[in-house]
């Protein structure tokens, strides 16, 4: 009798054990490059990384969005968490080449401009003006990427420090050329024009299904569409 029940206690074990073990492919299976199909006039990709990042694009008319985080599998759900992943944008002064100021800032104001060369400007960045005298103010891009602070006619401007809005890193500080710090106005430019671009969103749930990757919410304008990989890479 103890002999049968211990029999049948190895056999339930190694049962509840199969399936686990089942799972583990099907979820390594995930990473790679899918594609949005069924969605008319609407072109979609995402890319999901063996190191637990993602990276998606959406165009559809004269729109284009992106997102990119990291993404994580719980059940039969994929969950894709935008964020930057720990990074932080990178900074440099602009060529006097890339300059297309024609004039110093008005009396008493400091100007930082912030964007890439002809891309664009970058809001929602920290500037930290200092003097020569060591006195500082600190202003934050707005959607014309421009960080706008007040400073006597008695202060000279030498350097700025940068950093994402909100963000705990310490300033990436940079010298304000001569030239610059003259007509109080300098630009500053991101290294990665990717910054420029806002999050299409903060989450997004998509469910695996025969043939790949469908998204999960009612809601949302793609819910129809299903993100596949090429048939050579299923």
């Amino acid at each position: 009798m103890t002999k049968s029940l211990s029999s049948l206690l190895a056999c339930a074990a190694l049962a509840f054990a199969i399936p686990a073990g089942a799972a583990e492919p099907a979820a390594s299976s995930l990473p790679g490059h899918y594609y949005l199909q069924g969605v008319m006039e609407t072109g979609s990709e995402l890319l999901l990384k063996k190191d637990g990042t993602f990276e998606w694009v959406l165009s559809y008319g004269n729109t284009d969005q992106q997102a990119s985080g990291a993404w994580r599998v719980t059940g039969d759900t994929v969950t894709l968490v935008a964020g930057n992943g720990g990074k932080e944008p990178q900074f440099r002064v602009f060529e006097e080449a890339e300059m297309r100021i024609q004039k110093p800032a008005e009396a008493g104001l400091w100007v930082a401009i912030v964007g890439f060369p002809q891309v664009g400007p970058m809001a929602g960045v920290e500037v930290k003006f200092e003097a020569h005298s060591g006195k500082t103010a600190t202003a934050v891009s707005v959607a014309n990427g421009d960080a706008i602070v007040r400073m006597p006619a008695s202060e000279r401007w030498v350097r700025a420090g940068l950093r994402r809005q909100g963000a705990t890193t310490d300033y990436q500080w940079l010298a304000v050329p001569a030239a610059r710090a003259q007509e109080r106005i300098a630009a500053f430019a991101v290294t990665d024009p990717q910054w420029l671009r806002g999050q299409a969103f903060q989450k997004l749930a998509l469910r695996i299904v025969d043939g790949g990757l469908k998204v999960d919410d009612a809601d949302n304008g793609l819910s129809r569409g299903l993100y596949a990989k090429p048939a050579s890479n299923q």
